[in-house]
């Protein structure tokens, strides 16, 4: 096949999850929750800003909202993202949100596989939408933002999918991989996920997982075959080698990472005290006074607040 023909079919086989992609991030999302985007996006000098999590299923403003703050310039070294806590009154209701931040270049190099890391090419193979996007385009790439992002997200699908074909059964239906999927990465991470997570993954998420891996497969140049709802793919021996090395590593580094985080969060995390301070009285009634040194040292003020909870719930009972 002529190497213009042997392009032309590559670009074919991309169109499906292409638009399947661009189709999911332009999802649309309550006014509100696009205003906090922009908010934070403009606050941070950001190129993007993604939206995902149970709120992007229900169209809820309850509880914390999950935003990624994409941001210019070259990748972070060491732990990434940044995350913090904010809260925000519009038009009389207080909104909650957990963001984290990155830039572009590592979200790009994470999605696509190259980083020890599982986290991101896990979490946007599932559902989320691109709520702010800024003006312009991207240096690295030489395409607008949203295409470069389309394109990163697209790589997330790939990796997953990838993985999925090769830690699921060689013959099965399509969720029969993403559950395969799903149950090895939260037991990579340091998660405390209840057993069957991944089936209400699956379950909530249906529509948008339909089709999904049949469309990344083409995209990624892995044949299969089905009769029905049965997918059979066809990975080469060696690329499925490949793929379990890289597997390994990721499985190797998980946990490692996730403590990394929690331990570099209790002196990083912006706004823990007053997210702390909301998870206690949302989850036990209890009030719980941010004060300047509980909002300064979070991890320290942890035993005087659990010792008011004790004593609160205590004279309640």
């Amino acid at each position: 096949m002529p190497a213009e023909r042997r392009c032309q079919a590559a670009l074919r086989r991309t169109v499906n999850l292409t638009a399947r992609v661009e189709t999911a991030l332009d999802r649309k999302v309550d006014p509100a929750i696009a205003a906090f985007a922009a908010r934070l996006g403009k606050e941070a000098q950001a190129i993007a800003v993604l939206f995902y999590g149970s709120n992007l299923r229900t169209g809820s403003l309850e509880g914390v909202l999950d935003f990624y703050v994409l941001t210019d310039g070259p990748p972070e070294r060491g732990i990434w993202p940044r995350v913090s806590y904010r809260e925000w009154e519009h038009e009389g209701e207080t909104l909650r949100a957990k963001i984290a931040t990155m830039t572009l270049a590592k979200f790009a190099y994470a999605a696509r596989g190259a980083s020890r890391d599982s986290t991101i090419w896990a979490r946007f193979v599932q559902p989320s939408a691109l709520v702010w996007c800024c003006e312009g385009g991207d240096e690295r790439s030489g395409l607008p933002y949203r295409t470069a992002i389309v394109d990163v997200i697209e790589d997330a699908v790939r990796i997953a999918s990838e993985l999925a074909v090769a830690l699921g059964p060689q013959s099965g239906r399509e969720n029969d991989f993403w559950r395969a999927l799903f149950r090895q990465t939260y037991k990579a991470e340091l998660r405390f996920e209840k057993p069957g997570r991944e089936n209400s993954i699956l379950e909530l998420n249906a529509a948008h997982f339909a089709g999904l891996l049949p469309a990344a497969l083409e995209s990624a140049g892995i044949p299969y075959s089905g009769t029905g709802d049965l997918l059979v793919p066809v990975m080469p021996a060696a690329r499925r080698r490949q793929v379990f090395r890289s597997w390994r590593r990721s499985r190797r580094w998980g946990k490692p990472l996730n403590i990394a985080r929690l331990l570099r969060a209790t002196r990083t995390f912006d706004g823990a005290g007053r997210y702390a301070a909301w998870k206690v009285e949302r989850h036990t009634g209890v009030k719980v006074e941010v004060t300047p040194w509980r909002e300064k040292h979070p991890v320290l003020a942890a035993p005087g607040v659990l010792w008011k909870v004790w004593r609160a719930k205590r004279r309640a009972d």
